[in-house]
């Protein structure tokens, strides 16, 4: 099992895997392609919360985050590998929902929207205060 790393240390990690990393007020944005994971900062011992979108055609932004998904857990040391499995199962439900250790985890797909996309969320379930952007 890896240890956890703060959101500092995850940024740093996806910056020296290839992603494009740049701060847009609480949280870290690193890009690599189509896809783009969110870290929200701060001082936890671990980020509160790491998100995972595309954006596009829902069946594209789908194949997107599928191909990064199970590096981006590695990388932001979420040991929790099944999720991964879990998103796949996912496609074609506009939204679900599923626990996972001490990580939630939030899929919602947007199809009639301005920036049609997938948008994955997991969020820290041991995190106590400001565990959320304000």
């Amino acid at each position: 099992m890896l240890p956890d790393l703060t959101a500092t240390q995850v940024v740093s990690a996806l910056t020296t895997d290839g992603f494009q990393c740049s701060t847009d007020v609480a949280y870290a944005i690193c890009r690599m392609g189509a896809t783009s994971v969110g870290v929200l900062t701060g001082d936890h011992p671990r980020p509160p919360v790491v998100s995972v979108q595309a954006i596009g055609p829902v069946d594209v932004a789908w194949a997107e985050i599928s191909n990064s998904l199970p590096r981006v857990l590695e990388l932001a040391h979420i040991n929790q590998p099944e999720i991964a499995t879990w998103f796949g199962q996912q496609k074609g439900k506009p939204v679900a929902q599923q626990s996972f250790g001490d990580w939630l985890a939030d899929v919602s797909a947007e199809v009639d929207t301005e920036e049609p996309g997938v948008h994955l969320t997991l969020t820290d379930k041991l995190c106590k205060t400001n565990c959320q952007a304000e």
